[in-house]
């Protein structure tokens, strides 16, 4: 584990809900190598010594999750329109989850679900470069230029900046291959709608070094290997 708030850390070693921590925090209950520390927003380590109300508090290991969304589900922690992805993971504490990279209620594939906060950040960011690989369905064959517009960057309708370049292979006339390293509000398909194509489906094949290889609902734990190879830069 890497540094992290003492709020979450007291949440991730007890029973306790956030706005509790933050409480006995306030009041004092909550020490760190000695010191009593009443913000919560203080960064602390697990090898840091930190006790609540006379007892030494250890943190639960982070949880690292890759998952195969199927379509009509919504990466949100509850249900709404859609039910929520969650709905199909059976484990305990499942709300301190979070998703690494939402995909839209129609489009289907990998996503990753973890609780640490860190570790996401590296896979969202676009200065870290994490290349997602996406699968995608157009409504008509993919013009000629099409590679070379989307490796210079795009103008995407209400940005100021261009795209980042991506990578476009062609499978089919009307079936692609899409590298982006960010993730934009339905990024994907305004590239498509800035060259006059449309979106008929999306589908997450890959992020980073990581396939998605289970089927559709299903989930499993990432390795060791693959989870490090998000904070390596591989």
């Amino acid at each position: 584990m890497s540094t992290v708030r003492l709020d979450r850390f007291v949440c991730k070693s007890t029973e306790l809900t956030k706005a509790e921590a933050i409480e006995q925090i306030h009041q004092g209950a909550v020490s760190v190598n000695g010191e009593a520390i009443t913000s919560e927003a203080t960064q602390v380590h697990e090898n840091n010594e930190i006790i609540l109300n006379g007892k030494k508090l250890i943190a639960r290991r982070f949880r690292y999750i890759l998952m195969h969304k199927a379509a009509g589900t919504i990466c949100s922690n509850k249900d709404e329109v859609y039910p929520s992805l969650f709905n199909q993971i059976a484990i305990d504490r499942i709300s301190e989850l979070h998703i690494a990279g939402r995909l839209d209620a129609d489009t289907t594939g990998m996503v990753l679900i973890t609780d640490d906060g860190r570790w996401s950040f590296d896979i969202t960011t676009p200065t870290k470069k994490c290349e997602k690989v996406y699968r995608v369905g157009l409504s008509r064959p993919i013009a000629d230029d099409a590679a070379i517009k989307f490796s210079h960057g795009l103008s995407l309708q209400g940005e100021d900046k261009l795209t980042l370049p991506a990578v476009l292979e062609v499978i089919s006339p009307k079936e692609v291959l899409l590298t982006i390293t960010e993730g934009k509000f339905h990024q994907v398909k305004r590239m498509f709608a800035a060259i006059g194509n449309k979106v008929v489906s999306l589908h997450r094949e890959k992020i980073g070094m990581v396939s998605l290889d289970v089927e559709a609902g299903q989930w499993r734990y990432l390795t060791a290997e693959e989870i490090l190879s998000f904070t390596n830069g591989k």
